[in-house]
């Protein structure tokens, strides 16, 4: 049985990992940290989990915490994670961190994008970026698992086929981006409260959201080059989901069949992305409460450029879903344990 701890355990993601991990066999949760719900018992705070989590939340000791379980999942906002981590902690437990304080490797890159000086950049190196449909044989031996943000597994699962093959100009790539207000967490917030989300949709973080950047690295490490991209994101009035729109120019004569023989090439032994049949766009509806990426792609002819589309649920393959998936690997559990659940509809 492995023990889980879990720091950040009452905010969005925290909740989905909770839920998750109760239903998976082999995983007992030991541990539910909230700095802010110190005593109170967990499932006053999440209802839906009354006579089913009779825990109360305990601290953010990562310490104490190493002492008592296998892994522990931090999902803290930027610079938590990094704050406190050293050499005892990870003698004793893995880490997979929801943040994105281990995700990209140049630690001036991370700085710039996040305004946050990074307190152990030793740990970069070893930490392993932890998309599985990539990075597999790594993450099975890893100390630290980086999960990655939810915008970039969209997007990177998307369009990660044709930037490996070479098929498309990097120098056109754009990725157009719709998510659910989850993705902002569950701080209160005035751009998220109810009439400002309601029966509207706007972009943020124009040419500046901190998400390019993992974007570029992944890419570039695909490409085999430096990669610079057009990232925007929309929030959009819906609780959870993204959806991933992005464009390029072909650079190679092919058939949009031919282009999806390729997805089907790369993602054939990937249980959670489901290339999608001719024609068929994907949708937020369709995976939400679920680990699976459904993508597609649509060729114009008439301007000679593809298009790459791909949806997911931000808070599960975007973020708890996949840490569990993370977690299997780590542990030599089957890769799919914990999370086989069906899109949820309506």
């Amino acid at each position: 049985m492995i023990k889980a701890g879990i720091i950040g355990a009452t905010g969005y993601a925290g909740g989905e990992l909770v839920r998750i991990l109760l239903s998976h066999k082999d995983v007992k949760i030991c541990w539910y940290g909230s700095r802010n719900y110190i005593d109170q018992k967990y499932s006053d705070i999440y209802q839906n989990l009354f006579e089913i989590v009779d825990d109360v939340c305990l601290d953010d000791n990562m310490e104490e915490l190493a002492e008592k379980v296998d892994v522990i999942f931090t999902a803290t906002p930027q610079g938590y994670c990094s704050r406190v981590m050293n050499e005892d902690i990870l003698s004793k437990a893995k880490v997979i961190d929801l943040s994105a304080d281990f995700r990209i490797k140049d630690v001036d890159v991370y700085e710039e994008w996040y305004q946050l000086k990074h307190p152990c950049p030793s740990y970069i190196k070893e930490a392993v970026y932890g998309l599985p449909e990539l990075y597999r044989d790594k993450i099975k031996g890893a100390r630290i698992i980086a999960n990655p943000g939810c915008y970039p597994t969209c997007s990177i699962l998307s369009v990660y086929p044709l930037v490996r093959e070479g098929m498309i100009d990097m120098n056109t790539v754009i990725i157009d981006a719709k998510s659910g207000t989850s993705g902002a967490g569950r701080g209160a917030k005035v751009d998220n409260l109810y009439c400002e989300v309601n029966e509207n949709i706007k972009a943020y973080g124009v040419a500046s959201h901190r998400h390019t950047p993992e974007i570029e690295e992944q890419l570039s490490g695909a490409a085999k080059k430096d990669v610079k991209i057009n990232f925007t994101p929309h929030l959009v009035p819906m609780n959870r989901g993204i959806l991933v729109t992005a464009y390029a120019s072909l650079i190679k004569n092919v058939t949009e069949e031919e282009i999806r023989n390729v997805y089907r090439a790369y993602y054939k032994d990937e249980t959670f992305v489901r290339v999608l049949n001719k024609d068929v766009c994907p949708q937020t509806k369709w995976v939400e409460g679920s680990n699976y990426v459904d993508v597609n792609i649509k060729v114009d002819d008439r301007t000679g450029r593809v298009i790459m589309m791909g949806a997911m649920d931000n808070l599960i393959k975007g973020a708890a879903g996949q840490a569990v998936q993370n977690m299997n690997l780590l542990f030599g559990n089957e890769e799919t344990e914990g999370l086989l659940f069906v899109p949820m509809f309506p």
